[in-house]
């Protein structure tokens, strides 16, 4: 953190429409590192001009993380799916997105799934470190570009009895995604 931050200065808040330039810039900053391992870079698109994850992060419940008056993360959740999680670069390694992730897994419960993809290893320990557990790999494409990604689960017996275990790992346009289960 910057000089006299300390991660209890970090208020969380639920997110207004007049956070969403600040939430596309923290995405637009962390996505290329979230992409990096898993899929061609090309296939980043700043999420303002992404209009099917832009509808996505609508429809979720969304908090932002926020030191003084900047938004340095945020998370969304859309029923039992954990459907956003996002730190600024500049903020990594802080707890930021642990206190996030627990945020949004109290609003959600046990059930609590989220997808991930496979070479953002920082992401998935997290998720490991807090109880989630792979239940399925797809192969698919984002932005036109292949991909692999992983659904975690708090609970992997009630991710697979879920009504929405049909639902892709990752929204990747492609009806030929390739699902196993772990």
């Amino acid at each position: 953190m910057t000089a006299g931050h300390t991660t209890d200065s970090v208020i969380i808040r639920a997110y207004c429409d007049a956070d969403w330039p600040a939430v596309c810039a923290v995405h637009d900053r962390a996505r290329p590192d979230e992409l990096r391992g898993s899929c061609d870079p090309r296939a980043f698109v700043p999420l303002a001009n992404e209009k099917e994850d832009a509808a996505d992060f609508q429809r979720s419940r969304k908090f932002v993380a926020c030191i003084g008056d900047q938004i340095v993360g945020f998370v969304g959740v859309d029923g039992t799916y954990l459907s956003w999680l996002y730190v600024d670069p500049a903020y990594y390694g802080r707890g930021i997105g642990r206190r996030l992730l627990r945020l949004g897994v109290s609003l959600i419960g046990p059930q609590a799934w989220t997808v991930v993809l496979t070479g953002n290893s920082r992401a998935r320990r997290l998720y490991e470190s807090e109880g989630f557990q792979v239940v399925r790999t797809c192969e698919g494409f984002n932005a036109g570009y292949p991909c692999t990604s992983m659904r975690l689960a708090l609970s992997p017996s009630a991710a697979i009895a879920s009504p929405d275990i049909e639902r892709p790992c990752l929204s990747l346009g492609d009806p030929n995604n390739k699902q196993t289960t772990a």
